[in-house]
C-alpha cells in the first residue's frame, strides 16, 4: 500500500557533516577544534538571520569568518566549500534508506545547502531520492517555512500523508510541529529539547523504519 512521503534533513541526520566538520577544520584549528566548532554554532543562526537569501557556500564562509574571530584563529574561509564533498553517511543511513522505499514511501530532503553542495554528497545516501529542496531553491533557511511549503506544492503531498524526520529540534521539530504534520525528532545528539513537540523520538535511524510504521 502506497505509503505517502517521509521527508528528512540531509546533514546531522543522514549525513555526518559534524564528524566531516572537525575532520576538513582540524588542520586549521591549531589544536582548539572543539572552540571552533563551538564558536561556528554559536554565529550560524546569526549569520542566517543576517543573510536570509545568501547562498549556504557564503553562509559557511561567512560563519567561518565569524567563527575564527571568535575563537581568535586565521581559519581559511574556503575549507568547508572546498571539504564538503567528502561527508560520508552515517552508517545506519543506506540500510535505512532502502527499508522504507521497500516499505512503500517516497523519500525527500529538505536541506539548508546550495544545489551543488547536496549533489557532490547525493551518491552518498546510497538510495535515490525522489525530490530535493534547497536553500538555494527557496531562498530561505529552515525553521522559516520556505522549504516545507515548497515540498508541499511540488509533491501535492497531503500532510496526513507526509512524515518529516530529522536531527534539529530547532530547524525541524519546530515548524514541522506548525504545520500539524507527524515529526520524528532522529535526536542523534541527545540535544535534551522539549520532546513533548514531537510524534516520536528515537535516537538513531536504524530505529526509523519500524518507528514509522507504528505512526
Amino acid at each position: 500500500m502506497e505509503q505517502g512521503w517521509i521527508t528528512f534533513d540531509c546533514y546531522g541526520t543522514l549525513l555526518d557533516w559534524q564528524s566531516a566538520f572537525r575532520r576538513i577544520l582540524e588542520p586549521a584549528a591549531d589544536g582548539r577544534i572543539e572552540d571552533l566548532v563551538h564558536a561556528f554554532h554559536a554565529v550560524e543562526p546569526e549569520v542566517q538571520r543576517d543573510l536570509p537569501t545568501a547562498s549556504y557556500k557564503a553562509i559557511l564562509r561567512e560563519c567561518l569568518r565569524r567563527a575564527g574571530e571568535r575563537a581568535a584563529l586565521e581559519v581559511d574561509q574556503d575549507l568547508l566549500v572546498d571539504g564538503w564533498h567528502t561527508i560520508e553517511p552515517f552508517p545506519d543511513t543506506p540500510a535505512a534508506l532502502a527499508a522504507l522505499r521497500d516499505a512503500g514511501w517516497k523519500l525527500g530532503i529538505l536541506t539548508n545547502c546550495d544545489n551543488d553542495l547536496f549533489e557532490a554528497t547525493r551518491a552518498a545516501l546510497g538510495e535515490p531520492i525522489d525530490l530535493v529542496v534547497t536553500a538555494e531553491e527557496t531562498r530561505s533557511y529552515k525553521p522559516a517555512l520556505g522549504h516545507f511549503e515548497a515540498f508541499e506544492a511540488r509533491s501535492g503531498v497531503a500532510r496526513a500523508n507526509w512524515v518529516h524526520a530529522a536531527v534539529s529540534w530547532y530547524h525541524d521539530m519546530v515548524p514541522a510541529q506548525e504545520l500539524g504534520l507527524r515529526r520524528v525528532w532522529v535526536d542523534r545528539e541527545h540535544s535534551g529539547h522539549d520532546a513533548s513537540i514531537v510524534t516520536a523520538h528515537i535516537h538513531d535511524m536504524a530505529s526509523l523504519p519500524a518507528t514509522v510504521a507504528g505512526l
